[in-house]
């Protein structure tokens, strides 16, 4: 791991040296989270890559697209790395065919020869066909289709039988959900990343924004009010129905609050920091708003100071009192909510 003249820590993932915050793109999905031109979210893109970033992720909506034009328009000297997902949901034969046309597909909305990374996501785990997938697209690999492979909402118990029926150095990552509020990493999945040299990316790291100075003080906002965004209804059900109370809640935000003062940081740098001092978290992706509300400057004051052993005692004596830890228990393990 390493700092670069802008503070922005890296670490390896395949051939690649990213940073470890990377620009989440799943707003570009819908216009509930607000929407911009093209060249709005092409020009917020290059705001992020003059300050250091160097990894976008996410393949929904136009994303794919508007990266893959943006990617094309830089200078040969700037190396910047487009993160996808093929995801099967559906019953499906992975033959040969069906497996290259998907990969292709990816190639040609990014405008490359390659992909630099392909997230794969199998839905029915009854099926085991997506250890025969991955085959092919380690084949894929060797012929130089994709550079890197990695996982999406895999569990503990898949994620440790992919990496060990397929060898050592294929996958590189699994992307799920971490953060203060889903701590179910935490269990099982850490010791299959230390195993395997698998980092996690990590997403709802800041639980739709809601891991904020913008929520301290604030009353319980109602579920289906029109002002919050999809990312927020999801983790506002989470925090109410899986992980404790609004007052437990703002509780944490407190002591995230008081930490912050300690360190001149705000509750997100905090948020953040936490999930990035595991040493089996890769990156965090904070989702952007891209050309409607993005904080490319404070994500960056996630960088250049760690957590004190005492900072970590205080969020613990909050977490300690909210359900957070039986999540993996009443929801399920990583990726669970979503089959």
């Amino acid at each position: 791991m390493s700092c670069s003249k802008t503070s922005l820590e890296t670490f390896e993932l395949g051939q690649f040296t990213v940073s470890r915050i990377w620009v989440g793109l799943w707003q570009l999905s819908s216009i509930a989270w607000g929407s911009a031109p093209a060249t709005k979210i092409r020009e917020g893109m290059a705001r992020h890559v003059e300050l250091g970033y160097n990894a976008f992720a996410d393949h929904y909506g136009s994303a794919e697209i508007l990266f893959g034009q943006f990617r094309e328009s830089l200078p040969e000297s700037t190396s910047v790395v487009g993160a996808t997902k093929w995801c099967v949901f559906r019953p499906t034969e992975p033959s040969r065919t069906v497996v290259e046309a998907a990969v292709r597909e990816r190639m040609t909305r990014m405008r490359t020869t390659s992909v630099d990374l392909l997230q794969f996501h199998w839905q029915d785990y009854s099926d085991k066909g997506y250890l025969s997938t991955l085959q092919i697209l380690q084949d894929l690999q060797h012929e130089g289709l994709i550079s890197a492979v990695g996982l999406c909402n895999f569990d503990a118990i898949r994620t440790d039988e992919i990496c060990t029926q397929l060898g050592p150095g294929f996958i590189v990552s699994n992307q799920v959900q971490f953060s203060l509020i889903d701590t179910r990493p935490l269990h099982g999945m850490a010791d299959v990343c230390e195993r395997h040299n698998v980092k996690l990316l990590t997403y709802g790291t800041l639980c739709g924004g809601f891991l904020s100075d913008k929520w301290l003080h604030k009353p319980e906002p109602d579920l289906y009010a029109g002002d919050l965004t999809p990312s927020q209804r999801k983790y506002l059900d989470v925090i109410l129905k899986a992980w404790g109370s609004w007052a437990l809640f703002q509780s944490l935000l407190a002591v995230l609050r008081d930490i912050g003062d300690r360190h001149r940081r705000s509750i997100a740098n905090i948020a953040t920091r936490w999930v990035l001092d595991h040493p089996f978290v890769g990156a965090v992706i904070i989702g952007a708003r891209l050309g409607v509300s993005e904080h490319p400057d404070d994500n960056l004051q996630v960088f250049g100071f760690t957590l004190s052993e005492q900072d970590n005692r205080d969020i613990e004596a909050v977490l300690g009192l909210s359900n957070g830890r039986q999540m993996i228990s009443t929801i399920g393990d990583c990726g669970a909510e979503y089959r």
